[in-house]
């Protein structure tokens, strides 16, 4: 029990970083404010290093990891390309950028309290994804 939950845990947090990467790459050339563009690349260097130490936990546990749900990602891909076509601006980005984050902090915490049994150290992966994601949340408001 407690190494499927680990590794489920691990899977969703793998997911979510690789969710958060892309989300990212995809506004990047969006964004006209260098201090924004900024605080999007340091986000991104966060979730990259996040993954890491998420694969190389999975690593230990022969699993390969879990990508998005490509529904999901889809979805994603053509909100904000609609959207950056009708509206683009700063604001925009900001506004899907939020969006996002509050859709992470939401699964991961509901991934936290269905796999209660997952060992420490994927539970702290999880509460530091959960804190860059609401972090980057509120650092950007002021371009909404």
């Amino acid at each position: 029990m407690v190494e499927n939950d680990t590794i489920e845990l691990l899977r969703e947090c793998n997911a979510g970083v690789k969710m958060g990467i892309s989300a990212i790459d995809e506004v990047l050339d969006s964004v006209d404010d260098e201090n924004f563009k900024k605080l999007l690349i340091d986000s991104k260097k966060e979730h990259e290093k996040l993954g890491e130490e998420t694969r190389t936990l999975l690593n230990d546990y022969h699993d390969s990891g879990k990508s998005p749900n490509p529904m999901a990602k889809g979805m994603s891909w053509m909100k904000t390309n609609v959207m950056l076509a009708v509206e683009p601006g700063d604001d925009t980005v900001a506004d899907l950028i939020t969006d996002g984050c509050n859709m992470g902090v939401k699964s991961l915490h509901k991934y936290l309290n269905k796999y209660k049994a997952a060992e420490e150290k994927a539970k702290d992966i999880t509460k530091r994804l959960i804190n860059i994601e609401e972090r980057l949340a509120i650092d950007i408001r002021i371009y909404l």
